[in-house]
């Protein structure tokens, strides 16, 4: 074999070694960065820095009684959950609207409690081991390199999107507001009290206004796909929705079309979620959408992150 021809096949082999371990780096290898902090260090760390306020409020804080639970409901007087199945655009959209008085039952979870890369679980999965009542998939952080990550008020990552990204921020009080990562970096909102920062949108809803356009929205968006989305119609009432699409069945809903239907329920704050395959609702531990990918059900996604409702 000639030298030449003999380097050409190294070279070869070479670059294909290395694409496949940028591949398998991008995608699969796991890399856990951090350990999130148990909900039982969270609250202990709470309590320590607001002791008296916690004591004054439980005071007067309803109490929880033991919950009544039918296929569609969950009620333990403090949370109040109620599960609708509506019909709109060709597509069978589900949603969960949620009361609750204690606001702090609204948060979030990672895959396998790790913050990380390729680190992911199902969202069934993560929602039992937080022992949640009502979950989300969440933007899959863990699919993308920046965009704000703050998860019960622990920074992650404060590597900027873009300015022009939009983020969901759950503030400690149980208000939503969107904000674009351009006017904030991840450390100021922190400071400024939030307790939830997503990166995925587009901001659907602001201010009681829709500001998905449906004129310049990029194709991803303006096509019609399973959609989740987070919404705020006050603080201590919200609406979970994921719909159903590319199927036969479901066309699904481009993020204008999610972000009327979001209105016409009285939502004033609205947030597109990661969708698409990863579009999953779970109440009482069953998957009450139709997760699909390529046009085919699939049991479910693996994904990185939920937003849930917990005891």
């Amino acid at each position: 074999m000639k030298r030449s021809t003999l380097f050409a096949l190294l070279f070869a082999l070479l670059l294909f070694f290395f694409t496949l371990y940028v591949l398998l780096d991008a995608f699969v290898i796991p890399r856990a960065y951090e350990t999130a902090p148990s909900e039982t260090e969270a609250e202990t760390e709470a309590e320590t820095e607001a002791e008296t306020d916690a004591e004054t409020e439980a005071e007067t804080a309803p109490v929880p009684h033991e919950p009544v639970i039918t296929a569609t409901s969950y009620d333990d007087g403090v949370l109040s959950i109620h599960l609708t199945v509506y019909r709109r655009y060709s597509t069978t959209i589900h949603v969960a609207e949620v009361i609750t008085s204690d606001v702090s039952r609204l948060k979030t979870a990672l895959a396998q409690n790790t913050y990380g890369k390729n680190i992911t679980q199902k969202t069934s999965v993560i929602a039992a081991e937080n022992g949640a009542i009502l979950a989300i998939n969440g933007d899959y952080y863990g699919a993308r390199n920046k965009g704000y990550v703050i998860r019960g008020g622990v920074l992650y990552r404060r590597t900027r999107n873009s300015a022009d990204t939009e983020d969901l921020v759950i503030w400690e009080d149980g208000r939503m507001d969107i904000v674009r990562e351009g006017d904030y970096t991840a450390a100021e909102l922190l400071e400024l009290g939030a307790k939830e920062v997503l990166s995925f949108g587009p901001g659907l809803i602001s201010d009681g206004r829709i500001i998905a356009d449906s004129d310049s929205e990029v194709k991803r968006e303006k096509s019609s796909n399973p959609r989740t989305a987070i919404a705020m119609i006050e603080p201590g009432h919200y609406l979970f929705v994921v719909a159903d699409g590319r199927t036969a069945e479901n066309e699904g809903l481009s993020t204008y079309e999610l972000a009327e239907f979001l209105l016409s329920l009285g939502a004033v704050e609205a947030y597109n979620l990661d969708g698409g395959g990863s579009s999953t609702m779970v109440f009482n531990g069953q998957v009450v959408n139709v997760p699909t990918a390529n046009g085919k059900k699939i049991t479910e996604r693996s994904i990185s992150d939920i937003v849930y409702f917990g005891s």
